[in-house]
């Protein structure tokens, strides 16, 4: 029995990762499905509708949309479940509708004493619907006017949820306004009748111009429709309407509205906006086999000019199906419980089930690392949140090696350790929104990006395996009686080999951001926080190394030295970012800021605990 504990742990692994590859279903008779893998260009970058539902709903909600339970994601008034597509389409074709579901998130209490609201007016999770704050949008809008002049950093939290909450409703303002003007009952009848009447307009407005009599009731009709047109322009968030010339670089696309401004040049309302002005009548007059016809039509003509960006998208939309990096976490976390419990017993049969477990996770990981990589075009790191997935895959991949010569279970719970902490960091810097973003212009370089990045961050992510393989040491040192003198030499022979790996890449990656700097700003190094933070990494392995080789330390201080290289590595991935000046700031975080001065304080408790009397381990066969 004992020898089919791995089989059957690699087997529920399975299962796990499984579930998720069955494509996404319709929720009803529409083909949501189908509609949401319409491409569209946003933020620079041509993407699926589904993408932009769910990255709206992070923005909007504060919460993933890529939930296992996301059919509960938003509730209407009559507690009815809605997927992103679903939403998205009511925002899009019947915003009266959209107005009523809580999906925008406010927990600020003096801004909820400002816009009149209660926490029990919210049906969940601290969220509230566009109507129950529309009446308070003018107060709204002053008191974002009043904070945005002050620093981030000098807001108040106050102040910080009013400029946050602005933001949101424009998104969700400009959501509305992209493929269907919100104010018309029936868009599509007002397109038929609109080019119909378009060249009596037109000719009536040449006869004004003229100073002949003129069909005032035809110029008045092209006016109004013309300051429509004009608004959905200046607040559309898509661009739907693709260029004609077929497959590009994102160049040519244009919103709706800016396309029905050319109208009034080319006479006739294009097919792209006539598609969707069909899809707005029928989805408004809940007609699915009329909707499905029209999206299937409708993606026969974009086939013909964008096979490749169709093609992108139907993949984009099945890893955001497929969640790669969310069925890897559970299966660390899984693999890390199996690995401790196979300290206590059956170390072979646990130990290798963790292996197991954490092998799965780690090819997942990279699976879903490659797929954004060729959805980008980019190297593994473009930005904090590909960051955070590239250190836990290095971490993990030398779990992997430690734990196949080694055979302790230390390899796997630590790769449990690190992989879940690094994916449930990236889960919440997804949260700003669509993590495929494009690149700034000084960044745009895929040589760079493939060279100092990723050797950098290579370096961060071994600095952190060698910190977390001591933080193993202490714990099982102080806390248990299971770190005997073999296990303690190998952990000690570990961390030194990370270390010395980490100080190689961070020292190389290091130079090569210089270079990097030079041809970029015009200067090798100019003390910028970020610089500074690389060079601590550099010197503190280094530090490590050398005291490790001049006697200063043996095993307990190597290892506290090790878990003090989490805190330097750790203040350089995240702090830098944080103090709001130099050329590599990216923005002040609030909740990054309290979890790291969390991390840091237990970091600083484990070496207390590790500096008590060696009389007060209960390993009393290990080496001071």
């Amino acid at each position: 029995m004992k020898r089919s504990i791995p089989f059957l742990f690699l087997l529920l692994g399975l299962a796990i990762v499984a579930r998720s590859f069955f494509p996404p279903r319709n929720p009803g008779k529409f083909d949501v499905a189908g509609f949401s893998r319409l491409p569209v260009l946003v933020n620079g970058r041509v993407k699926p509708i589904d993408t932009v539902a769910r990255t709206s709903l992070l923005v909007l909600c504060s919460a993933t949309a890529n939930d296992s339970s996301e059919s509960s994601l938003i509730l209407t008034p009559d507690h009815r479940g809605l997927t992103p597509g679903e939403w998205l389409l009511d925002v899009f074709f019947a915003p009266a509708k959209a107005d009523t579901y809580q999906v925008i998130v406010i927990d600020n209490p003096d801004l909820l004493t400002l816009l009149n609201l209660r926490r029990e007016d919210a049906m969940a999770k601290r969220r509230y619907s566009f109507a129950q704050i529309e009446k308070a949008l003018p107060e709204l809008e002053r008191q974002a006017r009043l904070a945005e002049p002050v620093d981030h950093q000098a807001r108040s939290a106050f102040q910080r949820s009013v400029v946050q909450l602005q933001a949101n409703v424009i998104l969700y303002l400009r959501l509305k306004e992209s493929l269907a003007s919100p104010d018309s009952q029936d868009f599509l009848g007002d397109l038929l009748s609109f080019q119909k009447n378009l060249p009596a307009g037109i000719e009536a407005m040449r006869q004004k111009e003229a100073g002949k009599t003129y069909d005032s009731a035809a110029t008045r009709q092209l006016i109004e429709h013309g300051s429509r047109f004009d608004h959905m322009s200046q607040l559309g968030y898509l661009l739907a309407v693709p260029p004609a010339a077929g497959e590009g670089d994102g160049n040519g696309w244009k919103n709706v509205g800016s396309s029905l401004i050319e109208t009034f040049q080319t006479g006739e309302v294009s097919a792209p906006v006539m598609a969707y002005a069909g899809l707005a009548h029928t989805w408004r007059a809940r007609q699915p086999a009329e909707f499905n016809e029209i999206v299937r039509l409708y993606r026969v003509e974009l086939e013909k000019g964008f096979p490749k960006a169709l093609a992108k998208g139907d993949a984009e939309m099945r890893f955001n199906a497929i969640r790669p990096f969310y069925s890897a976490m559970t299966l660390y976390v899984l693999a890390f419980f199996l690995a401790v419990l196979s300290w206590v017993k059956w170390p072979a049969e646990l130990g290798r089930a963790a292996f197991w477990l954490v092998a799965l996770a780690w090819v997942l990981a990279t699976a879903g690392i490659l797929t954004r990589m060729w959805l980008e075009g980019r190297p593994p790191v473009t930005n904090l949140y590909s960051s955070a997935l590239f250190v836990g895959w290095i971490a993990v991949g030398f779990c992997l090696a430690l734990e196949y010569f080694y055979r302790n279970a230390i390899g796997s719970a630590a790769a449990g350790l690190i992989g879940f902490g690094t994916l449930l960091i990236a889960y919440y810097l997804s949260l700003g929104g669509d993590t495929l973003e494009m690149m700034r212009a000084v960044l745009d370089s895929n040589f760079w990006l493939g060279t100092h990045v990723v050797t950098v961050v290579a370096g961060y992510g071994a600095t952190f395996l060698a910190g977390f393989l001591a933080l193993i040491y202490i714990v099982r040192g102080v806390l248990t009686p299971s770190l005997d003198r073999a296990t303690a030499d190998a952990l000690a022979r570990m961390v030194y080999g990370i270390v010395c790996f980490a100080t190689l890449f961070s020292l190389i990656g290091t130079i090569l951001g210089g270079i990097w700097a030079d041809q970029s700003w015009g200067r090798f190094w100019g003390w910028d926080p970020k610089e500074n933070g690389a060079l601590i990494i550099v010197i503190w392995n280094a530090v490590i190394l050398h005291a490790r080789w001049g006697g200063l330390v043996r095993q307990r201080g190597l290892m506290c030295l090790a878990v003090c290289g989490n805190i330097v590595t750790s203040w350089s991935w995240f702090g830098v970012n944080m103090l709001g000046v130099g050329l590599h700031s990216y923005g002040f975080m609030d909740s990054a800021f309290v979890g790291l001065i969390v991390f840091v304080a237990t970091q600083l408790g484990f070496i207390a605990l590790a500096n008590l009397p060696l009389e007060k381990w209960r390993s009393f066969r290990v080496r001071p």
